[in-house]
């Protein structure tokens, strides 16, 4: 037998005995009925094994002298309240005790965050028993009172426990969409710098005059990259000379007549998510310009108007080509605008060879 599944027997058996010395002294007192109807044997029943499992999965979860420590304080206080009355010293203290204790097991993150909260609220109901208590004339509505000021706070910091697991599950998503999203922008065009350091090797070599200046737009470009990447959202004409660069580079790359333009109309106050429109870039030379030996064409605009974004990229392809035109990048392209731009945005695709057209619109305040 493994050790684990030998600690779930133990706990087990060490749950059933606590369980039925406990029913025992609650029996021999009179405040637990052992055997009468078939009812009360039933209710019986599902009480013993309510009571068994949850001591049991106590006990095996956490240290059997802890559990032990709890199991005698609600047992001292049951006693003590049989024999000595409601409102004696001994019994809400321990009571009290005990709770506080299963609490500190159970939660004890929580506990130890609200502990203020929770040790001034019942040592306020605690002095409240204890003045009453002294009273000679204890009055009989202060009963319905201590009763009531002993079982609010239970739901009240339950439902702050509540509103606690709630909250840490929106961080927990929300670190989750961050680290996808981190994920996503690393595998954004890596296959481009490598491309052009190639290229610009070759230029080295030769003793090109070009040199200098393609390796002056790739540091902008890998700068870029990496630190503007990180950012949640960066200035849009940033992104604009992003673009830039890169198409700069595909120019001096190219032996053959490419014809690009892009026009833009934008406001200098506008800010995007970076490093989305460089996807649908990518693949017009990818998928078009790289592939057709003459008359390629790459048109792109950009508008920036009444909280509007909308990129508009054309680029012809090769009709021979039978290779699907969306491919890793576009679906990478659909999860980041998911989300940063949930209900936002709106991505259209239209191929009608050779004529490939996408148009992003996104929404911003």
């Amino acid at each position: 037998m493994n050790s684990a599944l030998k600690k779930k027997y133990t706990a087990l058996a060490i749950g059933g005995i606590l369980i039925i010395l406990l029913l025992t002294i609650l029996s021999s007192i009179g405040l637990f009925i052992l055997v009468s109807t078939p009812y009360l044997i039933f209710i019986n029943s599902i009480l013993f094994i309510f009571l068994w499992l949850g001591f049991s999965f106590l006990i095996h979860q956490f240290s059997i002298y802890k559990i032990l420590g709890l199991f005698g304080l609600l047992l001292i206080g049951i006693v003590a309240d049989h024999y000595m009355g409601a409102f004696n010293p001994i019994t809400t203290p321990l009571l009290i005790l005990f709770w506080l204790s299963m609490a500190y097991l159970i939660l004890p993150q929580f506990f130890k965050k609200y502990r203020m909260a929770i040790l001034s609220v019942y040592g306020i109901v605690l002095f409240y028993f204890f003045f009453f208590t002294m009273m000679s004339n204890y009055p009989e509505n202060h009963l319905q009172t201590f009763l009531n000021s002993m079982i609010i706070p239970i739901p009240v910091f339950a439902a702050l426990w509540g509103y606690e697991q709630w909250r840490w599950l929106k961080t927990l998503q929300a670190d989750k969409g961050k680290a996808e999203l981190a994920l996503l922008k690393s595998q954004i065009n890596p296959h481009f710098f490598f491309n052009t350091l190639n290229n610009l090797y070759g230029l080295v070599v030769e003793k090109s005059e070009e040199a200098p200046e393609v390796v002056l737009k790739l540091s902008d470009m890998m700068r870029y990259t990496i630190y503007k990447g990180k950012e949640e959202f960066v200035p849009l004409v940033d992104e604009v000379a992003y673009l830039e660069n890169y198409i700069e580079l595909h120019k001096i790359r190219y032996q053959k007549k490419v014809d690009i333009r892009f026009t833009q109309e934008i406001a200098e106050d506008y800010v995007i998510a970076p490093l989305l429109f460089i996807i649908l870039l990518e693949n017009s030379f990818k998928h078009g310009v790289e592939r057709m030996t003459e008359g390629a064409y790459v048109r792109l605009h950009l508008t920036a108007q009444l909280n509007r974004i909308t990129f508009i990229i054309e680029n012809n392809f090769e009709e021979s080509i039978t290779q699907k035109l969306i491919g890793i990048g576009l679906e990478n392209l659909r999860k980041r605008l998911e989300y940063i731009y949930p209900n936002q945005h709106q991505l259209q695709i239209e191929e009608q060879a050779p004529i490939y057209k996408v148009q992003l619109t996104i929404n911003v305040e």
